[in-house]
């Protein structure tokens, strides 16, 4: 059972959902778990390492001891900055490759829980309300065109120097979708009961507000 309030923000790659649970803690005062990051550093790792990213097995073994560390909002492997590696397209596709095998999961599962510390936690990811923290007290589940997704991954590339092809990155969006959707362990979907939101059209504070409305009616004494 989750013993600190905990409010879960899942949902498809590009959908905003880091931004919106960093939003949301923020206002709250709460911590946060970027369960997407830790994924991407288990990608990043494994290939280092020379394993196969489709050994489940032997990425298990990478991901149950992964010299990690989240800091003053910088990622850290093995004392290694890597924040800016992570976010990478290819560190992404790795995370959805690494991502399938139930050995792995399983062996980050402890790791995310323990992230819930007080006053409270959001957690994003793909199966934070499903799997990860299924008794969270508000769940949030956050949609978007794949051409959205695409574009806003396109804009934010380009605002970092980085040529990248639409075309290819919407074909990259819409592959990882369907790989994380049919995935046999902790396919993506939304949990029961999770408030839905498509974000095509919404800013990330009208967002913020839906979500923060939503902590409000599900768990007003959480607060105040």
């Amino acid at each position: 059972m989750t013993k600190v309030p905990v409010v879960t923000i899942d949902g498809p790659s590009g959908t905003g959902k880091g931004t919106i649970a960093a939003l949301v803690a923020q206002r709250l005062g709460w911590h946060t778990l970027d369960s997407g990051a830790l994924y991407r550093v288990l990608g990043l790792a494994a290939g280092r390492a020379g394993v196969d990213l489709d050994d489940g097995e032997a990425v298990a073994e990478i991901a149950a001891a992964l010299p990690l560390d989240f800091a003053g909002g910088r990622v850290l492997l093995a004392g290694e900055d890597i924040t800016d590696a992570i976010r990478a397209e290819s560190a992404g596709m790795a995370a959805s490759r690494v991502a399938v095998h139930g050995p792995v999961r399983a062996a980050l599962l402890d790791w995310q829980r323990a992230a819930a510390r007080a006053p409270g936690l959001v957690a994003d990811g793909r199966d934070m309300g499903t799997v990860v923290f299924p008794d969270a007290q508000v769940k949030v589940f956050l949609t978007a065109s794949a051409e959205e997704r695409a574009r806003r991954r396109h804009k934010q590339l380009k605002g970092k120097g980085t040529d990248a092809s639409l075309a290819d990155l919407l074909k990259d969006i819409q592959a990882r979708d369907e790989r994380d959707r049919n995935r046999a362990v902790a396919p993506l979907r939304a949990a029961p009961g999770a408030l839905e939101l498509d974000t095509t059209a919404l800013s990330i504070e009208e967002v913020g507000d839906l979500v923060l409305a939503a902590v409000r009616r599900g768990a007003p004494d959480l607060v105040g």
